[in-house]
Formats: C-alpha cells, sequence, structure tokens
C-alpha cells in the first residue's frame, strides 16, 4: 500500500534512511519536518501496517539547499525533483520501490508536470540506482563534482508521457 507520509511516520523514515545515508544524506526527526512542509510528494510504501520505504520529491518552487536541486532549478522551470528514495533492505528486490516510481509518474501526469529529475552517484558509481533509473527511462543531463572532487554524480531527467513507465 501506498499513501501519503504524516509525521507518525517520521521516526521510521529517519531510521530508514539512517541506513543509506552513505547514499543519500544525513536526515534528522527536525530535517525530515522541514523537507517535508516543502515536499510536492512525500509517500510511504507499507507491508501491513510497517513502513517500508519512503520516496521525498520536491518542485521547482521547494525553498531547499541541495546543490544538485539547485543545478535543476538553474536549467528548468517545470519540474519534479527526486531528493531520496529508501527502501527497508529486507524488501529490496520486492518490487517497492517501483511501485512509488510509477505513483510518482501517475502523480506527475495529474499534476501536468513535464519531466522527473534526480541524480545517481557516478564516481564512486551507484550501479544499482543507475539501473534503477534507467528502466524507468532516465538519461543523462549533465554531471556536477561534489565533495571537492571526491564524488561526481550524474543528473539525470525522464520526460513524463502517457507512457511511461
Amino acid at each position: 500500500m501506498i499513501r501519503d507520509a504524516n509525521e507518525t511516520d517520521f521516526e521510521r523514515i529517519v531510521d530508514l534512511n539512517a541506513g543509506s545515508s552513505h547514499l543519500t544524506s544525513v536526515m534528522d526527526r527536525a530535517r525530515l519536518a522541514r523537507l517535508d512542509r516543502e515536499s510536492a510528494y512525500h509517500r510511504v510504501t507499507c507491508v501491513g501496517e510497517n513502513v517500508a520505504g519512503f520516496l521525498l520529491v520536491f518542485d521547482q518552487n521547494a525553498d531547499y539547499d541541495s546543490v544538485n536541486y539547485r543545478w535543476f532549478v538553474e536549467r528548468y522551470p517545470h519540474f519534479l525533483y527526486i531528493d531520496r528514495i529508501v527502501v527497508d533492505e529486507s524488501y529490496r528486490g520486492a518490487g517497492l520501490g517501483s511501485a512509488l516510481y510509477r505513483d510518482l509518474f501517475d502523480f506527475a501526469r495529474d499534476a501536468g508536470v513535464p519531466r522527473i529529475s534526480c541524480e545517481y552517484n557516478r564516481v564512486p558509481l551507484n550501479a544499482v540506482s543507475r539501473e534503477f533509473h534507467r528502466s524507468f527511462g532516465f538519461s543523462e543531463v549533465g554531471t556536477q563534482w561534489l565533495d571537492g572532487g571526491k564524488k561526481q554524480v550524474s543528473h539525470q531527467v525522464v520526460e513524463v508521457t502517457a507512457d511511461k513507465p
């Protein structure tokens, strides 16, 4: 089941994020509450009553300090930006992330948003993320070095059409 995230989910979302913070970024409850207020889309996927994953997304009007988000703001007038998707390790490969993305594409179509953007680590390579995003039609539109040249991200965009995904 996919539903909107709410404050009662925040503790679980922070815990899930902590397990993947080496791929996303650190987020405590206060920061999550702020990001939730700025988000255009913040939903969770549940297995039974348990939150097993979440997807946090912003539109072009968010007050968000991410250098990667700002990269897209400078180049695209209308978009959704995937800030982070995290699925509990015990449910990875079960299709929960794909279900969240399909739900996001439906949301974008319904809202008339023409594109969805994201980034993933290119150096060091996050091959799982690369393949996941390729499966949804994302393609590279730029790159950016971060952390004093220690990390490079691949900026990705997919145009939202009636047949994706």
